[in-house]
């Protein structure tokens, strides 16, 4: 008798396996129709998915950034300068940490980290984002405190946590090397460094960083066998059913906009209420930036925290809705509560569409340019 029910065991697994592997192989798309409808120029694409609130922007080629078409003397010496600096330790307080220290250029512009290593060994509070093709945000750092790169250069400068010099000090040190005279002349006619110049061109020099051509450019520019049937199937899915496409679109597959994703850690130690402590609004608490997702599996850890290394995860978060977080019972009567995005929604994704979906975001992913790090003046 037990070897009679082992067997109806046996044969109900295999039946509920096949039937799995069955409805698995059902549910493959007909990929000479997806190429079909995707082989052509992006105008006559099905169109993209969106929720009625997005004003979104479509896809297009990687641009190159426009700072690239200037050649004039002045320009040219401001990027130069710029990126020595960006490249020397003695703007920090122990001589030992640079801009490159967090965006290093052979890991696109990042780290690697969950969050920034500073002086002192000092953690930052939030993931370093990656500079490639920085100078099209308006808004820059996680919480968008910053509206401008002059703005934004002087603060990791400063942070205790980052390089912890006062800018007086920082500029006094630069100022006394000698061998930055001829690059500060070049710059700005001069041969002492004032704290404004040092912030433009710092910033002139990161309007300069760009991101690779992918295998996604290309095929946009008309060379189709750059995608597989696998990773068009994706782009299919992050357009329409996946719902990627309400907040990853664009030239640069990010919205310039804040979402809050349910990661704030609201009422705890560890809390982070992102843009609201900025704005101070209601509706900004635990909104952070949506990063951009060209380079995306090459640049993790993602989000504000460093919380997701793993794409399969990251998916798998997105699929069940994020973590929907509920207040407790001291909390529900919180006006800062935080509120998570309405375009957030559980989606009836397998896991076969969600592995096609990790293979599109491969293919939005290339070697960083090559930058050699410049020899600093003594």
């Amino acid at each position: 008798m037990k070897k009679i029910t082992v067997l109806f065991t046996l044969l109900a697994t295999t039946v509920t396996l096949s039937s799995f592997f069955s409805q698995q192989q059902e549910e493959q798309p007909n990929f000479t129709w997806l190429r079909s409808r995707y082989e052509r120029p992006l105008a006559d694409w099905p169109k993209a998915e969106v929720d009625a609130t997005v004003d979104y922007v479509e896809w297009a080629p990687l641009p190159a950034p426009p700072i690239w078409g200037d050649q004039t003397p002045q320009t040219r010496a401001k990027i130069e300068l710029g990126k020595r600096l960006f490249f020397d330790p003695r703007l920090s307080a122990s001589k030992q940490i640079s801009c490159s220290s967090c965006h290093d250029p052979d890991m696109h512009w990042a780290d690697g980290r969950k969050r920034a290593i500073g002086e002192s060994h000092r953690q930052g509070r939030r993931h370093s984002p990656s500079l490639q093709n920085i100078w099209s945000q308006k808004l820059l750092f996680w919480d968008g405190r910053a509206s401008n790169l002059e703005e934004q250069a002087h603060s990791p400068i400063e942070d205790p946590n980052e390089m912890n010099t006062p800018l007086p000090i920082a500029l006094a040190q630069i100022n006394a090397i000698e061998g930055y005279r001829s690059f500060i002349q070049a710059a700005f006619g001069s041969q002492q460094l004032k704290a404004a110049q040092l912030e433009e061109t710092l910033a002139v020099f990161e309007r300069s960083i760009s991101s690779n051509i992918t295998r996604f450019d290309n095929f946009l520019k008309g060379r189709y066998r750059a995608l597989s049937d696998q990773q068009i199937w994706g782009m299919h899915l992050f357009r329409t059913k996946a719902r990627c496409f309400n907040c990853h679109n664009g030239p640069f597959f990010q919205d310039g906009k804040f979402h809050n994703l349910g990661f704030s850690n609201y009422g705890k130690a560890n809390a982070d209420l992102g843009r609201y402590e900025v704005t101070g609004k209601k509706q900004d608490v635990g909104a952070f930036k949506t990063a951009s997702l060209r380079d995306a599996a090459r640049t993790f850890p993602w989000f504000h925290d460093g919380r997701f290394s793993d794409l399969s995860m990251l998916l798998n978060q997105y699929t069940a809705g994020m973590p929907q977080p509920k207040a407790s019972a001291s909390q529900l009567a919180d006006s800062l509560y935080p509120q998570q995005s309405p375009l957030l929604k559980p989606l009836a994704i397998n896991l076969a569409e969600r592995e096609a979906i990790i293979r599109f975001l491969e293919a939005l992913s290339a070697q960083p340019i090559t930058v050699e790090r410049p020899k600093l003046p003594n």
